[in-house]
């Protein structure tokens, strides 16, 4: 075994990778008082009561390679379900199709979750753990007590299950307050303008290239064309060329 195997601060939370930026930078007694104080591997009561009040969460995923992607997660409250101290579950509802969390939980399964009280209390809690994509109806098997969502457009056929790993506070010093207000949103919809159509440009910018690539493909011939019938000839061929004036 090597050195760096019997690493006593293997058995801490987190990476060789942030144990080695706490030496370096001389946090370590901070990091470890953090550990030992608020990184639990199980949701205690206080964070259950959180995750049940919680409306939207981000969810950062990695394919096999590393290659990351964050998205938003967004329902009424409760949507998360606590199905246990060490088990949380959230329903994918129809999106765009891609499928990138998806798919990258099928090639690693650790997820990072982080939910924030933007409103009353400005703090946070991260979930980090494994996962797995159930269908609804295995799910219910196993949970026959999961409700089920009223609206069409919230009714999931998939949901992602996560053993909880990892489970501590997001400190509130730099988290806005935000003032929620009334918003009816068309869960479901695969029309383009309540999903925000195409906000960015990106699609027009897209169809202007293509269609500037597309002249510009077509340019070089013309240009063969008219430069031949265009071009002087050599001076020693123009007609009258070398004539006595």
């Amino acid at each position: 075994m090597t050195d760096a195997a019997l690493d006593p601060r293997d058995l801490l939370p987190g990476s060789r990778g942030e144990h080695r930026l706490q030496e370096r930078l001389g946090t370590v007694n901070r990091a470890e008082r953090f550990y030992g104080d608020q990184v639990r591997d199980r949701l205690l009561p206080t964070m259950i009561e959180f995750v049940q009040r919680m409306s939207m969460m981000f969810v950062a995923t990695s394919d096999g390679h590393g290659e990351c992607d964050n998205s938003l997660r967004a329902g009424p409250e409760g949507f998360v379900e606590v199905l246990d101290d060490r088990h949380v579950a959230y329903p994918e509802y129809r999106g765009n199709g891609v499928l990138a969390s998806l798919g990258n939980i099928a090639e690693n399964p650790h997820v990072g979750i982080l939910m924030v009280d933007f409103v009353e209390d400005l703090i946070g809690l991260h979930v980090n753990g494994t996962a797995r994509v159930v269908e609804d109806a295995e799910l219910r098997d196993e949970y026959p007590d999961l409700p089920v969502d009223p609206a069409p457009g919230r009714r999931a056929e998939l949901w992602v299950v996560v053993e909880v790993e990892e489970a501590y506070i997001h400190c509130r010093k730099h988290i806005p307050r935000m003032v929620p207000t009334d918003r009816r949103r068309r869960w479901g919809t695969d029309a383009a303008a309540p999903k925000g159509g195409d906000f960015f440009g990106s699609a027009a910018a897209r169809r202007a290239e293509e269609a500037e690539d597309a002249a510009g493909a077509e340019l070089p011939g013309r240009r063969l064309e008219s430069d031949l019938g265009d071009e002087p000839a050599p001076s020693g061929e123009r007609e009258g060329a070398g004539a006595a004036s």
